[in-house]
């Protein structure tokens, strides 16, 4: 029987090997290998094609969610699963938007990812019964989340403005022209109806873009 091939993208060397050692103790399937940056995800997917991606949201560098945009704008058929710290709505859906086929909260149960894994290899998207819950009940008490209106180029931008990254240093780490990210700063404004840091920062923290610590 083929083993399903996984490559493990996360910062935190603790979190991989957990997730390592949990994953090794089935049958069918087999850590490949294992990269700390949202740059090291697209070159080792692109040399080793895994049946799988697992990746982390928040890494350095690109990150994880403009990762995930770069592997399934080139790989249409590439399976990923994002695995992050954030229970939020709002990023469980960029991520899914980037393409993304799974959204797994660390917090969550251990099986949470096993099952994710074993869903995405059958063609399905899968989210966690509370994630899921959560952007049901956000649907229907229509309390709109403006940033859900931002493409994941867009608001990985205005995540990392939200931070307090400088423009050039955004420009620098996604890669882009520090105009293009000017202009993408100009368009976060009209969409989002800020005009000052301060007000972008507390719609961050207020939709769970960036904590409050």
């Amino acid at each position: 029987m083929s083993k399903i091939r996984i490559l493990l993208a996360d910062d935190h060397e603790v979190v991989r090997s957990g997730l390592a050692n949990m994953l090794s103790e089935y049958d069918d399937m087999q850590v490949v290998h294992e990269v700390g940056s949202g740059e090291q995800a697209y070159q080792q997917f692109s040399e080793l094609v895994p049946d799988v991606l697992i990746i982390d949201m928040t890494m350095p560098g690109i990150g994880g969610l403009e990762a995930v945009r770069r592997i399934c704008g080139r790989y249409g058929d590439a399976r990923v699963i994002m695995f992050s710290m954030h229970e939020n709505v709002t990023l469980a859906m960029q991520a899914m938007s980037a393409g993304a086929m799974g959204y797994v909260a660390k917090s969550g149960n251990s099986r949470d990812i096993i099952i994710a894994i074993r869903q995405v290899m059958s063609g399905k998207s899968y989210l966690s019964a509370e994630m899921a819950q959560k952007i049901a009940l956000q649907s229907v008490s229509g309390n709109e989340d403006p940033t859900q209106r931002l493409t994941a180029r867009e608001f990985e931008v205005f995540r990392l403005l939200a931070e307090g990254l400088s423009l050039s240093s955004v420009a620098k780490q996604l890669n882009l022209e520090s105009k293009t990210v000017a202009n993408y700063q100009t368009i976060l404004k009209n969409k989002l109806g800020f005009s000052t840091s301060a007000e972008m920062v507390r719609l961050a923290i207020k939709y769970g873009v960036i904590s409050s610590h």
